[in-house]
């Protein structure tokens, strides 16, 4: 995910430069064009599989038709038996909606990306409007871009430490709240070294975001379920990166001042880091009171088991010195008779 930075920070002079030059509609044909490489580069994936021998395949061939027929009526069957709904699921598991950490993580994102993508598209507008040149405006998402280009790679270094891959969650709420509280400070820059430094903390706060996104999800959903609950979380977040920025721009239509839109945007943000923090501490919680009772049972029914069967061994050692004790009266009541025995034997 550390790519995309590297033509973000080349494409803001860029855009700049071809506005310049051919106008808003030349610019955006351009731009369309380079990005329909994107549908090139898509179409030449391949899925990955096993590797089949040909040997095999003959073999595969060469075996019995029968057991080949019989196998493809058994799964026309089965086809026929899957509903809609099973086959949907293969695709997207919607049963994640009934999972207590992709939900809160799903609501946290959802509040997050209403304000994510708005500053980054009126930061030079806002620069502009502080009377900074076109191309010093542009350079400002350039610096965005390097620092957020760095940023990722060490957030997930750091990610995968001992001390923060077990509460991770915590980890990428408090970068929500520190990329939250970038854009509350933004409106204090004056001049363009303000908004340097600002641009600087915003690289560092949307990458780490950024860094962590996937990697969160997957630690609350598994392997297994995580290609679903991408594509879930994606299609859901597509909603909010639509409305967020033309909020952003009726927030400064109406109040004629882009400081009100990142103080709104800000503030969206830092609400979306306590909510995620607040929730997945919450989370937590429940998750060691379900496996410490999940333990408990687990003593209760190993200690149930050994009751049982000391018991048995209780009863069996019982009968045992039974058996014995009655083998030692009928060998005490037949020495008598023995000796009753001899004595007449040796008088005769």
């Amino acid at each position: 995910m550390a790519g995309s930075p590297v033509v973000l920070s080349t494409l803001a002079p860029l855009n700049q430069y071809l506005f310049d030059e051919y106008g808003w509609r030349g610019s955006f044909l351009i731009l369309g064009a380079l990005l329909l490489n994107c549908c090139v580069a898509g179409a030449l994936f391949r899925p990955i599989g096993p590797t089949v021998l040909k040997s095999k395949k003959q073999k595969d061939k060469g075996g019995d038709k029968a057991s080949a027929g019989f196998m493809e009526t058994g799964k026309l069957k089965e086809k026929k038996e899957e509903s809609c709904m099973q086959k949907f699921n293969k695709v997207l598991d919607l049963t994640l909606f009934k999972h207590r950490g992709f939900l809160i993580y799903l609501v946290g994102n959802v509040i997050m990306f209403l304000a994510f993508y708005a500053p980054i598209v009126f930061l030079t507008p806002y620069a502009k409007h502080l009377g900074v040149d076109e191309y010093s405006s542009a350079f400002l998402l350039s610096i965005l871009a390097i620092v957020d280009m760095f940023a990722r790679p060490l957030t997930g270094i750091v990610a995968n430490t001992k001390w923060i891959r077990p509460r991770i969650q915590y980890f990428f709420s408090a970068s929500v709240v520190f990329n939250g509280f970038c854009h509350l400070m933004c409106p204090i820059a004056g001049d363009y070294a303000g908004l340097v430094v600002y641009s600087v903390f915003f690289g560092l706060g949307f990458g780490m975001v950024c860094a962590l996104l996937f990697e969160t999800l997957m630690d609350l959903v598994g392997v297994k379920r995580f290609s679903s609950a991408v594509g879930l979380v994606t299609i859901v977040e597509c909603v909010p990166l639509l409305i967020g920025p033309p909020l952003g721009g009726a927030i400064v239509d109406a109040s004629g001042d882009y400081r009100y839109m990142f103080y709104a945007c800000g503030g969206t943000i830092v609400f979306a880091g306590l909510f995620l923090f607040v929730m997945n501490y919450y989370n937590y919680r429940m998750l060691e009171k379900e496996e410490k009772e999940r333990q408990d049972k687990e003593i209760e029914m190993k200690e149930g088991n050994g009751f049982t069967t000391e018991n048995k061994k209780q009863a069996l050692n019982d009968t045992d010195h039974e058996v014995k004790n009655g083998h030692e009266i009928i060998a005490e009541q037949s020495e008598p008779e023995k000796s009753s025995k001899e004595e007449l034997n040796g008088s005769k």
